[in-house]
């Protein structure tokens, strides 16, 4: 006998998860199905930037995830060489960020999603996305036992990731699109203290960054242009570790610490889909992509993860049209991301910034309140957009005069 929910969901990470419980939190039947068991790991770029801590404040998660002893982070600083541009990331009701394994990130949405009362069926692989006369209406794949299973639901929601098989089944349209730009790995170190920093180190084709995670331990994620992608991989760790060169005083604490696990990382290319067709949505990576030195990825699954279920609650009540509410969804997903879209892919080739980009960082320096919009930018608490207007542009050059 197959079992009609209102939604089965692919993927139960950082898009996937929220989703299923915002929909579970308001009485509907939820399956959220994905091949990995949970606690387990993934490529992430880690970062809970102050909005995304909102967004677990507002569901209740955010003393959970603290508990766990994930540390805060509270300074966001820009090592440029020649100066450093430092401030605060967030907000006054969300003034920190956190640096998080997705080894408990992961495993605490899914507890949440299942204590809502979605079901959660770990170790799935889905085979086959069901459609019927051009609208999809199930899966079909192996449980854990090994036992072929058959679900349908008035919805599927891919949230399994950039190589989404719901997206795939779909063959959604593709647009703003940009090849792979940067190569990048990571790795954790402990006796690399940090306190409550988030750095980052700008030089010529090279980037890195430092943040405090799980355990004592302290990411370090860095990468060079995707040009040098098939060469450096040949010897990732000799390369990553160069780059910590161009830093001395980092390089010298480094020296006294222990890598303590693999590197890890991938280059990704960047891409919007449309998020919502016909039986079906995309949340997250699979409807949306960027390449991660920016660092947006779980705060832009956490609100694709509300923005979407908003849209569908409309559509199940029959408030609006599912055309009509997931359009909105798009809109807004997509007004919200294009600026940090942008300014990530071009902060991604790793080229020095123009002449003019580095005099607003001479004048950014030292203007606290502009070392703090410069900062909340990069953490997507403000645009792009807002941060690099005429009027904004204007009253730094003023202050600086």
């Amino acid at each position: 006998m197959n079992t009609t929910y209102d939604a089965i969901i692919v993927g139960a990470r950082c898009a996937g998860s929220p989703t299923a419980m915002l929909l579970a939190r308001k009485g509907y039947r939820v399956l959220v199905v994905d091949r990995a068991t949970f606690p387990s790991d993934t490529v992430s770029s880690h970062v809970v930037h102050p909005l995304g801590a909102a967004a677990l404040a507002r569901w209740g998660l955010i003393d959970r995830l603290t508990a766990t002893g994930c540390p805060p982070m509270h300074t966001y600083a820009f090592d440029f060489g020649p100066f450093t541009l430092s401030g605060s990331p967030g907000t006054k009701d969300a003034p920190v960020a956190y640096c998080a394994r997705r080894t408990v990130l992961d495993k605490l949405l899914v507890d949440a999603a299942a204590e809502a009362g979605a079901e959660i069926r770990e170790g799935f692989t889905v085979e086959e996305v069901l459609t019927e006369d051009g609208r999809m209406v199930g899966i079909k794949g192996r449980s854990k036992g090994g036992e072929t299973v058959t679900e349908r639901a008035k919805l599927v929601v891919g949230a399994d990731g950039r190589h989404s098989l719901v997206a795939e089944a779909a063959r959604p349209n593709q647009y703003n699109e940009r090849p792979p730009l940067l190569a990048g790995y990571y790795t954790y170190w402990s006796g690399l203290p940090i306190d409550g920093r988030f750095e980052t180190y700008i030089r010529a084709h090279r980037g890195f960054a430092v943040a405090p995670t799980h355990d004592g331990l302290t990411l370090t994620v860095g990468g060079w242009p995707y040009a040098e992608f098939e060469t450096n991989k040949k010897d990732v760790e000799g390369n990553f570790l160069k780059m910590f060169d161009l830093a001395p005083e980092f390089a010298e604490r480094v020296r006294g610490a222990k890598r303590e696990a693999p590197f890890a990382g991938a280059p990704v290319a960047n891409f919007f889909r449309k998020p919502y067709g016909p039986g079906w949505a995309l949340v997250g990576d699979a409807g949306y992509n960027k390449d991660p030195i920016t660092a947006q990825g779980i705060t832009d699954a956490f609100r694709d993860a509300e923005l979407c279920a908003i849209a569908l609650d409309q559509t199940f009540t029959g408030a609006r049209s599912f055309d009509d509410a997931m359009g909105e969804y798009q809109r807004t997903r997509d007004q919200h991301v294009l600026p940090m879209y942008e300014f990530t892919c071009q902060l991604a080739t790793l080229e020095p910034p123009p002449p003019e980009m580095q005099q607003l960082f001479g004048a950014i320096h030292g203007n606290q309140k502009a070392m703090d919009g410069f900062v909340q930018m990069n953490a997507g608490t403000i645009s792009p957009a807002e941060f690099f207007s005429p009027e904004s542009i204007g009253a730094i050059m003023a202050a600086r005069a």
